[in-house]
């Protein structure tokens, strides 16, 4: 099958694989271990891992979770999930234990493929009755036909409830979230992406995996992002493009490492997404590195990318993630009309990469949209050339490092502790991670409770990356006059710890 930039892609990611290996080549490399996975044997083992899964009593498009890191493991989980005709229930492995066990609930996913270093994890967290599967046990078992409206893909998002939805793509919506990916980066057979974001995350998986998979380009996969070896494990790896976020590139322009200048003249580009990358770290990073980076944005809900800005010599206006590619983009009014150019309102977007629906929950779903856009939440305005500027967010979702943290699941968890009053996790901004977690608290008076006892509730229930790093213990919290406590005001309002950066 063959990638066209005019069209989405058609048919199934089955038959899409399937075109692949009768092509040949290289599908991955892992520079950290050697290994390489052909396109034949990346299908050939999907396949056979995927008839194992009906021997065991799976059914077409049931869900099934997959609890795996970065990896040649991991990469054969989510294609067998894929090829198989099963809905891949992708598990974010730095959620905190809350999460996933929500996640497996919620999902009604009765199996799982559970990496080795997920073992514990899964015992501890897993609903009663899920069983581990074993995908070497095969079989004859035939695989049932494959539509492309069939669903393929659940992810779980986070929003400001607490409460992590359910994303479903289609095999349509997913093929065409690597579309849009291939379309404005010009991605083509001798292409080799960097993927060092967790294939757990929609970057990873659409930008890359799925990028790769429509454009038939190849893929450098690492179990995770090290400052110190990124540049030589790309150069060995002979990558041509890498997709991070802007921690990363921060990390990178402050780190001591540098590419090669082989290297520097096989990157094309580097694009950045999740959230905003500061006008001064990208300037820096080319005028450094000499290699362009290409700022984008994308959610979960539409299978990654969204916008990006045009490659050189094109125009990449800095401060904005650039134009729509492969999708439409308008700017809504509170009327949920189209605003006109330069006021500011809600983005939307309509194409073929946006969702099916949020699982079991058709109330979001509906809310979600606006006959055919989806509301993305995120405030902007598009100036006279089409270029979007994101100018806030209408949801309070905290952004560290390009993971999505909801406030109020850290409110809740701090809730829980009897002598909370009143609770309240915020964003404080930081060069490092874009955004840390705080909270304040008001306590019952008398109480004996320090802000290290509350952390420490946080870290055991939602894990280290999601907690806050300092709680702070105030006579009362800031309030409108409906008695809401007003969490933005919070930053303004506590002074920034003398250690935060």
């Amino acid at each position: 099958m063959i990638f066209t930039p005019d069209h989405p892609p058609q048919g199934t990611i089955r038959d899409w694989l399937n075109s692949r290996a009768a092509d040949g080549g290289t599908a991955i490399v892992f520079p950290e271990t050697g290994e390489v996975l052909k396109w034949a044997a990346l299908r050939d083992t999907a396949a056979a891992m995927a008839q194992a899964m009906y021997n065991q009593g799976i059914v077409k498009g049931e869900s099934v979770a997959i609890i795996h890191p970065n990896g040649k493991d991991g990469v054969l989980a989510i294609y067998a999930a894929l090829y198989g005709g099963f809905r891949a229930t992708m598990i974010n492995l730095a959620a905190g234990p809350d999460a996933i066990a929500y996640a497996l609930e919620h999902s009604g996913a009765r199996f799982a493929l559970v990496h080795d270093s997920q073992r514990e994890t899964f015992a501890q967290v897993a609903p009663d009755g899920m069983q581990r599967l074993d995908p070497a046990r095969g079989g004859a078992a035939a695989l049932p036909a494959l539509s492309p409206d069939d669903h393929a893909l659940l992810m779980y998002t986070s929003g400001t409830t607490g409460k992590p939805k359910g994303v479903v793509h289609s095999h349509s919506s997913l093929l065409a979230g690597g579309w849009t990916t291939a379309v404005a980066h010009a991605l083509a057979p001798e292409d080799r992406g960097f993927c060092v974001l967790p294939i757990y995350h929609i970057n990873g998986l659409c930008v890359t995996m799925m990028g790769a998979l429509v454009s038939g380009g190849s893929l450098a996969m690492t179990a995770r992002f090290s400052a110190s070896k990124f540049w030589d494990q790309a150069d060995q790896a002979q990558v041509t493009w890498f997709s991070v976020v802007p921690t990363i590139v921060s990390h990178l322009l402050h780190g001591a490492a540098s590419p090669t200048p082989a290297l520097r003249n096989r990157l094309r580009f580097g694009r950045s997404a999740s959230s905003a990358l500061a006008v001064e770290t990208q300037s820096a990073f080319e005028a450094r590195f000499g290699v362009p980076i290409v700022e984008t944005m994308g959610l979960t809900e539409t299978a990654a990318q969204i916008l990006s800005n045009p490659l050189p010599p094109g125009i990449r206006k800095v401060g904005s993630p650039g134009v729509p590619f492969g999708n439409e983009v308008r700017i809504l009014d509170a009327a949920l009309a189209e605003a006109p150019r330069m006021q500011e309102g809600e983005i939307a977007i309509r194409g073929p990469n946006v969702m099916r629906e949020y699982l079991n929950n058709p109330e979001a779903t509906a809310q979600t949209f606006a006959g055919e856009w989806l509301r993305t939440g995120d405030l902007g305005h598009m100036d006279a050339d089409g270029y979007v500027f994101v100018t806030g967010r209408l949801k309070e979702l905290i952004i560290k490092g390009g993971e999505n943290i909801p406030p109020r699941e850290i409110d809740e968890v701090l809730y829980s502790n009897a002598d909370v009053v009143e609770a309240a996790a915020f964003a404080r901004p930081c060069p490092r991670y874009g955004e840390t977690v705080e909270a304040a608290v008001a306590l019952t008076d008398g109480s004996g409770q320090t802000g290290a006892d509350l952390v420490a509730l946080c870290q055991s229930r939602l894990g280290k990356f999601k907690s806050p790093d300092i709680i702070h213990i105030l006579d009362e919290l800031p309030k409108g006059p409906s008695g809401k406590i007003q969490r933005l005001k919070l930053s303004d309002l506590i002074p920034a710890p003398q250690a935060a950066e």
